[in-house]
């Protein structure tokens, strides 16, 4: 069953004892920031404080923060999840009439998947229309000593395209600069920066933006996720959760959200103005730089009548973040491997917060297989971002970090082995010459062939004859010694 909204899945983490509820006085002005990094580092429970800045809105906070919360989130395995968004982009030739009626009810649950629009009197985020927009009225949190203000940091920012209408859902921070203002942070390559943008070469003075604050974790999720610019975020949660997202209209642009929320902000951003945006303690583990970004201009609020506020902080990792990043790496491998089969599996470790590194195991079939994919995986979408992609040989576990270095020490000839490339990196890298635009390093860590010009034999692994271990496992226990640790990577999902 799909959650109705955010106190849904909140009272399913309470029945799941994954969540604390803090009576305790805190102040949104870096104290949860402290309390929930110490929490979820610790790997502890999701935190509700009801008590914030001597107000009565509660801030909801590491909600997705364990592999649990998110598997209870998406109310499925994300292995799963992508199997199935995979299945749907190669369906089966159905053959004969049950077939045929199975594919029928398939169709018919896409179709239900599709966002519907419901009445305004029928709308939770319409219970209270604030006249006068105050966004001191919220606990929005001042996450890290240097920031440059408060942040509104899950946001579900929506747009359409000025020219199609084609609907946007992405999740870029606020920075509150007054009760009615805040920045816009748009990276230039992603969608919302794009639909700015075209309606500046419009003409259009006054661009109109809704940010929702607080859905189902299923829209929420999907505001995060990397999908293809013509795919609508909120059809991905429809399929995600098994059911239509409920959207309604503002009042004030002509913008739908979801029906759900639990806080609305309408307004519109100038196309020809521009602020000083920023620092911002960022999920590299470092602040990023102040820069100008658009304006945001808030016009109307609308909320429920006793909101919550959820939130979420990023800095050095393991954070929140992380766990919904390994989810989007899980969902997405199954459709990366629709365009490149040759993928047994990948690896985006949280150290490498998602885009400086990726490690990818492949069937390798022919001579420079290996520098095939890496220039494969640069060419698309967000993997294009990737600092430094890693390939090995499909027998090498890419989620044991230890494996992988040992594998890419032994494997690897710099000169031979490491390619060079330069092109668009991610707007968060500090280490590139010029914003936006930097260097990547591939590297080929697999076995070399004689056909790729290795003339030297290739040593095997060390194993233990099969034969010998599983004796020793069946007189293990009467040698008097301890059990071998069983070696788990707390950083893959089930792997």
């Amino acid at each position: 069953m799909a959650y109705k909204d955010l106190r849904d899945f909140i009272e399913r983490l309470k029945r799941e004892g994954e969540l604390k509820e803090i009576d305790y006085p805190v102040s949104s002005y870096l104290e949860i920031t402290e309390i929930a990094d110490r929490v979820v580092k610790a790997g502890g429970p999701a935190l509700l404080f009801k008590n914030v800045d001597g107000g009565n809105i509660p801030v909801a906070i590491n909600l997705f923060a364990s592999y649990k919360r998110m598997t209870l989130a998406l109310e499925d395995d994300p292995d799963r999840i992508g199997e199935r968004a995979a299945k749907l982009l190669k369906p089966e030739k159905p053959s004969g009439f049950v077939e045929k009626l199975k594919k029928l009810i398939e169709l018919k649950k896409i179709a239900d998947i599709f966002p519907k629009l419901v009445d305004k009197r029928k709308a939770p985020c319409k219970e209270v229309i604030m006249k006068e927009p105050d966004l001191s009225k919220f606990p929005i949190l001042f996450c890290w000593p240097r920031d440059g203000g408060r942040f509104i940091t899950l946001p579900l920012v929506f747009t359409k395209d000025p020219e199609t209408g084609e609907r946007n859902c992405g999740m870029y921070r606020l920075h509150v600069y007054d009760r009615k203002t805040t920045g816009m942070h748009w990276h230039w390559h992603k969608v919302g920066a794009k639909h700015f943008l075209k309606a500046k070469r419009m003409g259009i003075k006054k661009f109109p933006v809704a940010v929702a604050i607080g859905s189902d974790p299923a829209v929420i999720y999907s505001a995060t996720a990397p999908l293809p610019e013509d795919v609508d975020e909120m059809v991905f949660a429809g399929f995600i959760r098994g059911k239509a997202v409920e959207m309604v209209k503002c009042e004030t642009v002509d913008l739908e959200v979801p029906a759900n929320a639990e806080i609305v902000l309408e307004g519109y951003v100038d196309t020809d103005e521009l602020r000083f945006e920023g620092p911002f303690g960022d999920h590299t583990g470092y602040y990023s730089l102040p820069d100008f970004y658009p304006v945001f201009h808030i016009t109307c609020i609308t909320h429920r009548r006793n909101p919550i506020y959820p939130a979420t902080i990023v800095g050095k990792p393991p954070m929140e973040d992380c766990y919904i990043g390994k989810a989007t790496e899980r969902i997405f491998l199954p459709l990366l491997k629709t365009q490149l089969p040759e993928i047994v599996d990948m690896c985006l470790p949280i150290e490498g917060v998602f885009h400086n590194f990726a490690f990818i195991s492949i069937d390798k079939r022919y001579p420079g297989h290996a520098k095939k994919v890496i220039s494969a995986l640069w060419g698309m979408g967000q993997m294009s971002f990737t600092k430094n992609i890693v390939i090995f040989d499909k027998d090498t576990n890419v989620h044991d970090i230890g494996e992988v270095i040992w594998r890419w020490g032994n494997n690897v000839d710099p000169k031979r082995d490491i390619m060079f490339t330069e092109g668009p990196v991610d707007a968060l890298d500090h280490t590139s010459p010029l914003p936006f635009y930097g260097s990547k390093m591939g590297v080929d860590a697999t076995r070399k062939w004689k056909s790729e010009g290795f003339e030297r034999d290739w040593p095997p692994d060390i194993e233990m004859d099969e034969e010998v271990k599983r004796k020793i496992d069946s007189i293990w226990d009467k040698l008097g010694l301890p059990s071998p640790k069983e070696k788990k990577n707390p950083w893959s999902w089930g792997k």
